[in-house]
């Protein structure tokens, strides 16, 4: 279950996911994003949680070993696996990685959504803020796709690139012309010039802010390489 962004998010490339799909943390709280029904009625969609709930078909630890994750799950692999605002709330991150690549199929999708800049949120316990790097490492064997990662404010629709610049807003009326927003950097200037005087001085004291931000990143498991054989050198 999603906030609004993630939705939209998904929608841009939904019709591409393949089936089975798995939906981790996706118990419905009443204020969260239906992602289900995005798909077809006959399309197998498995939602998980560590909590029963509206949603939640199965409940399990995703970090559990992954004989009995393989083994609950009947076996089953996925073509896409949704993760989405659940690896901040994870004691063992790589652990939950790593069990969620081995679920996906050869060429399976990944798609994740995890706080750069955000408020605590406690389920039971707000644990990590990510980086895109951070992600990448987290899950290597997913070949991300460069136009699905994405960082995404608090606003409904605000999306903006994976770059030097993620999370930040300027205070330089410069660095908004230079990207094309001016009546941006027309704002910022004012807000400046006013904490010159002891306005907003405990706002703008500093070069930049960094506002309420999401990456949202998705991609391919990579096929595995074939084997090789070479025969035995003899002596």
């Amino acid at each position: 279950m999603g906030d609004v962004n993630q939705r939209v998010f998904v929608e841009r490339f939904a019709a591409r996911l393949p089936g089975p799909v798995l939906e981790v943390g996706s118990r419905d709280y009443g204020n969260t994003q239906d992602l289900r029904g995005l798909f077809p009625p006959d399309r197998e969609y498995v939602g998980v949680d560590m909590e029963a709930g509206p949603g939640v078909d199965l409940t399990m630890d995703l970090t559990e070993d992954f004989a009995r994750i393989d083994a609950a799950l009947g076996g089953r692999r996925f073509g896409t696996i949704f993760c989405l605002s659940v690896l901040e709330h994870c004691a063992q991150p790589f652990r939950m990685a790593e069990n969620l690549t081995g679920l996906l199929e050869p060429d399976g999708w990944l798609c994740l959504s995890v706080p750069f800049a955000w408020r605590l949120h406690d389920y039971p316990n707000d644990l990590w803020r990510f980086t895109p790097d951070g992600v990448r490492t987290l899950f290597p064997l997913i070949a991300f796709d460069p136009e699905l990662c994405m960082s995404a404010s608090a606003r409904p629709g605000d999306f903006s690139k994976l770059d030097d610049d993620l999370g930040r807003i300027y205070f330089s009326f410069r660095r908004h012309r230079q990207a094309g927003h001016v009546m941006r950097g027309i704002a910022a200037e004012s807000l400046r010039l006013l904490s010159r005087i002891g306005l907003f001085r405990w706002l703008v004291g500093h070069r930049h802010v960094f506002a309420p931000t999401t990456i949202l990143m998705a991609g391919q498991r990579r096929k595995p390489p074939a084997e090789v054989h070479t025969e035995p050198q003899r002596s």
